[in-house]
Formats: structure tokens, C-alpha cells, sequence
């Protein structure tokens, strides 16, 4: 599927989760197989590119294509999830998102600093998700050498600065 026909199947939910923020819904895109394995086969290549030897996947949309793609190319996922959720020594991150603030945490023995790695999500706003799941990479002293998300909302694009990481946005709104 081409990314213009992956666009047109994504459903706009206004003011959801509170007023004024439009949720992109991509439920549409994750039971449609050809549409899910389109996504998946973007990513993955764009992955191949970056070299990557493991997977960063925020909760909870970056751990549905996290997985396949993980599997796919046969390198590490790494799971970062909201606080309190994983067990032993995590590192930490608090972070602004649209309409609040959050933290998000990684178990401390599971980047080694020889990993380079890839952030994957669904969606890029205001980068808070993505920076916080950067400065979790640089806790580990791993290496961040890219960032994959499925959509991107234009209205935020100034707020995407990412010294220099490459960055694939498969859609824009």
C-alpha cells in the first residue's frame, strides 16, 4: 500500500482524549494485513538502514509494531514503560506530553553501550515521547541512530530537533 492509501484509512476522533486533541486512530491500519505489513516493511528497511542492533518501543502503540519488526529482523527489542510497570534497577524519565506530563522508565541491563538503536512509535507530536525515550538511550549509554513513527502532526514539526538522528514520519497530517 502506498503511504497516500495508508493516510486515507486512519480515522480522526475529535477531542478525545480530552477537548481539542484530535486522536488519530490507526486500529484501522493494524487490522488490515496488507496495510499492517506495509507499515512493518517501511520500518523495517528504514531500520536496516540505521544498522540497529535493538528496538526502543514507548508504551504502549510503539510496542504493537516494535514486536513485528523486532522479530523480523532478528535484534533486540527494549520496552519503555510508564512508571512502576517494569521490575529491578529502571532508568527514569519525566516528560511533557499534549495534555500532561508522564514517566517513562527502562530496565537498566538491557542496552549494552555497543547497542545502536532505534526509537519506533505511532505517532510524533511535541517529541516529549521521543526525547525522553533519547535521554533513556544516552542513561545506557547506548547509541540512538534513528526514529520511526508512523504519523506525524505538521502543526508540531518546529519541536522535532534531534541532533542529527535520522528520522522517518511515514504519514503527515
Amino acid at each position: 500500500m502506498t503511504k497516500e492509501s495508508l493516510k486515507k484509512i486512519i480515522i480522526n476522533i475529535p477531542d478525545f482524549p480530552i477537548k481539542g486533541i484530535q486522536f488519530k486512530d490507526i486500529n484501522p491500519i493494524l487490522s488490515n494485513p496488507e496495510a499492517f505489513q506495509s507499515v512493518v516493511n517501511i520500518f523495517v528497511d528504514f531500520i536496516k538502514k540505521c544498522g540497529a542492533t535493538a528496538i526502543l518501543a514507548p508504551e504502549a502503540r510503539g510496542f504493537i509494531f516494535g514486536t513485528a519488526i523486532a522479530y523480523k529482523l532478528g535484534i533486540k527489542l527494549v520496552l519503555a514503560r510508564k512508571k512502576d510497570k517494569l521490575p529491578g534497577k529502571t532508568y527514569k524519565v519525566t516528560y511533557d506530553l499534549e495534555y500532561g506530563t508522564a514517566i517513562l522508565e527502562m530496565q537498566q541491563n538491557v542496552l549494552s553501550t555497543k547497542d545502536k538503536v532505534v526509537i519506533i512509535d505511532d505517532l510524533i507530536a511535541t517529541s516529549g515521547t521521543i526525547n525522553a525515550c533519547l535521554n533513556l538511550i544516552k542513561q545506557s549509554n547506548a547509541q540512538s541512530v534513528g526514529i520511526a513513527t508512523l504519523i506525524s502532526l505538521s502543526e508540531f514539526a518546529n519541536k522535532h530537533h534531534f541532533d542529527n538522528i535520522p528520522l522517518l514520519e511515514i504519514i503527515q497530517f
